[in-house]
């Protein structure tokens, strides 16, 4: 049903009555409610596919980070130095601890917004064959308008008389059914657009919770963490020069000298 040029399509111009059965003003505002609608199911469909690639890409971030961290402590290089391998552990149980949060988050997340964006994305189908079934009782109702008004125009015997009572009487439950229908529509449209608003915030609203207790949590974390490492007395521009320091000395091996 979707097209640049408006909603409405007319496949054939053959049968197109003369009378206009549907005012310009009611398939406009028909148009632009029915417009407004598909706007916010693509919308929707974004915005979900969306928050789910974030979910997942928050998982495989700190799945990767617990992942750095217990590989660090099973180095060789660890357990050579008390200092060091404190320092490891105490990054280890930092990342175990944002892992677990960061899970806790994306649970709250997919309870919250995700399964109601996909909720509320599982309604326009049949939104969607509503509007259709409307075009089809339209396209109908344009058809047998036409076919009246052909024996309107006729000279009135006694045959074409009969014909014309036989097309209005068919005419008169398909012009009732896309009254019915369109009324319906035009009706229940702006009340499910408006409805978005109750619907939705609540959730972003949890959502937003959820990121608020998710970033004070990692806030204390990494607080504790750098913490113990200050506690070291060594500041990152010392730990710094000392490394260029024995960058230089491996440097100056033969077995990593320049040919």
């Amino acid at each position: 049903m979707r097209s640049s040029g408006g909603m409405s399509w007319i496949p054939f111009k053959i049968g197109q009555p003369k009378k206009q059965i549907v005012p310009k003003t009611v398939e406009r505002d028909f148009e632009r409610e029915y417009g407004k609608l598909q706007q916010l199911e693509d919308q929707i469909k974004k915005l979900h596919k969306d928050m789910k690639k974030s979910t997942e890409a928050d998982i495989a971030m700190s799945k990767s980070a617990v992942k750095i961290s217990s590989d660090m402590l099973t180095n060789p290089l660890c357990e050579q130095d008390q200092m060091f391998m404190e320092t490891v552990t105490a990054l280890d149980t930092a990342m175990r601890r944002m892992d677990a949060f960061n899970q806790e988050k994306v649970n709250q997340i997919q309870k919250t917004a995700i399964e109601p964006l996909k909720k509320f994305g599982n309604v326009f189908p049949s939104l969607n064959m509503a509007v259709k079934r409307r075009e089809q009782s339209l396209q109908d109702y344009k058809r047998l308008q036409s076919k009246v008004e052909k024996y309107e125009e006729k000279e009135k015997s006694g045959p074409v008389l009969v014909k014309l009572h036989q097309a209005r009487e068919e005419l008169r439950p398909v012009r009732e059914d896309f009254e019915a229908k369109n009324k319906q529509l035009l009706e229940e449209m702006p009340k499910f657009y408006n409805s978005r608003i109750d619907y939705f915030q609540p959730s972003f609203e949890a959502l937003i919770r959820a990121q608020v207790v998710y970033y004070t949590e990692m806030s204390k974390i990494f607080g504790d963490l750098t913490g113990q490492l200050e506690q070291q007395g060594v500041t990152d521009e010392q730990r710094e020069r000392e490394n260029e320091a024995k960058l230089n000395d491996l440097r100056a091996l033969s077995i990593v000298a320049d040919d």
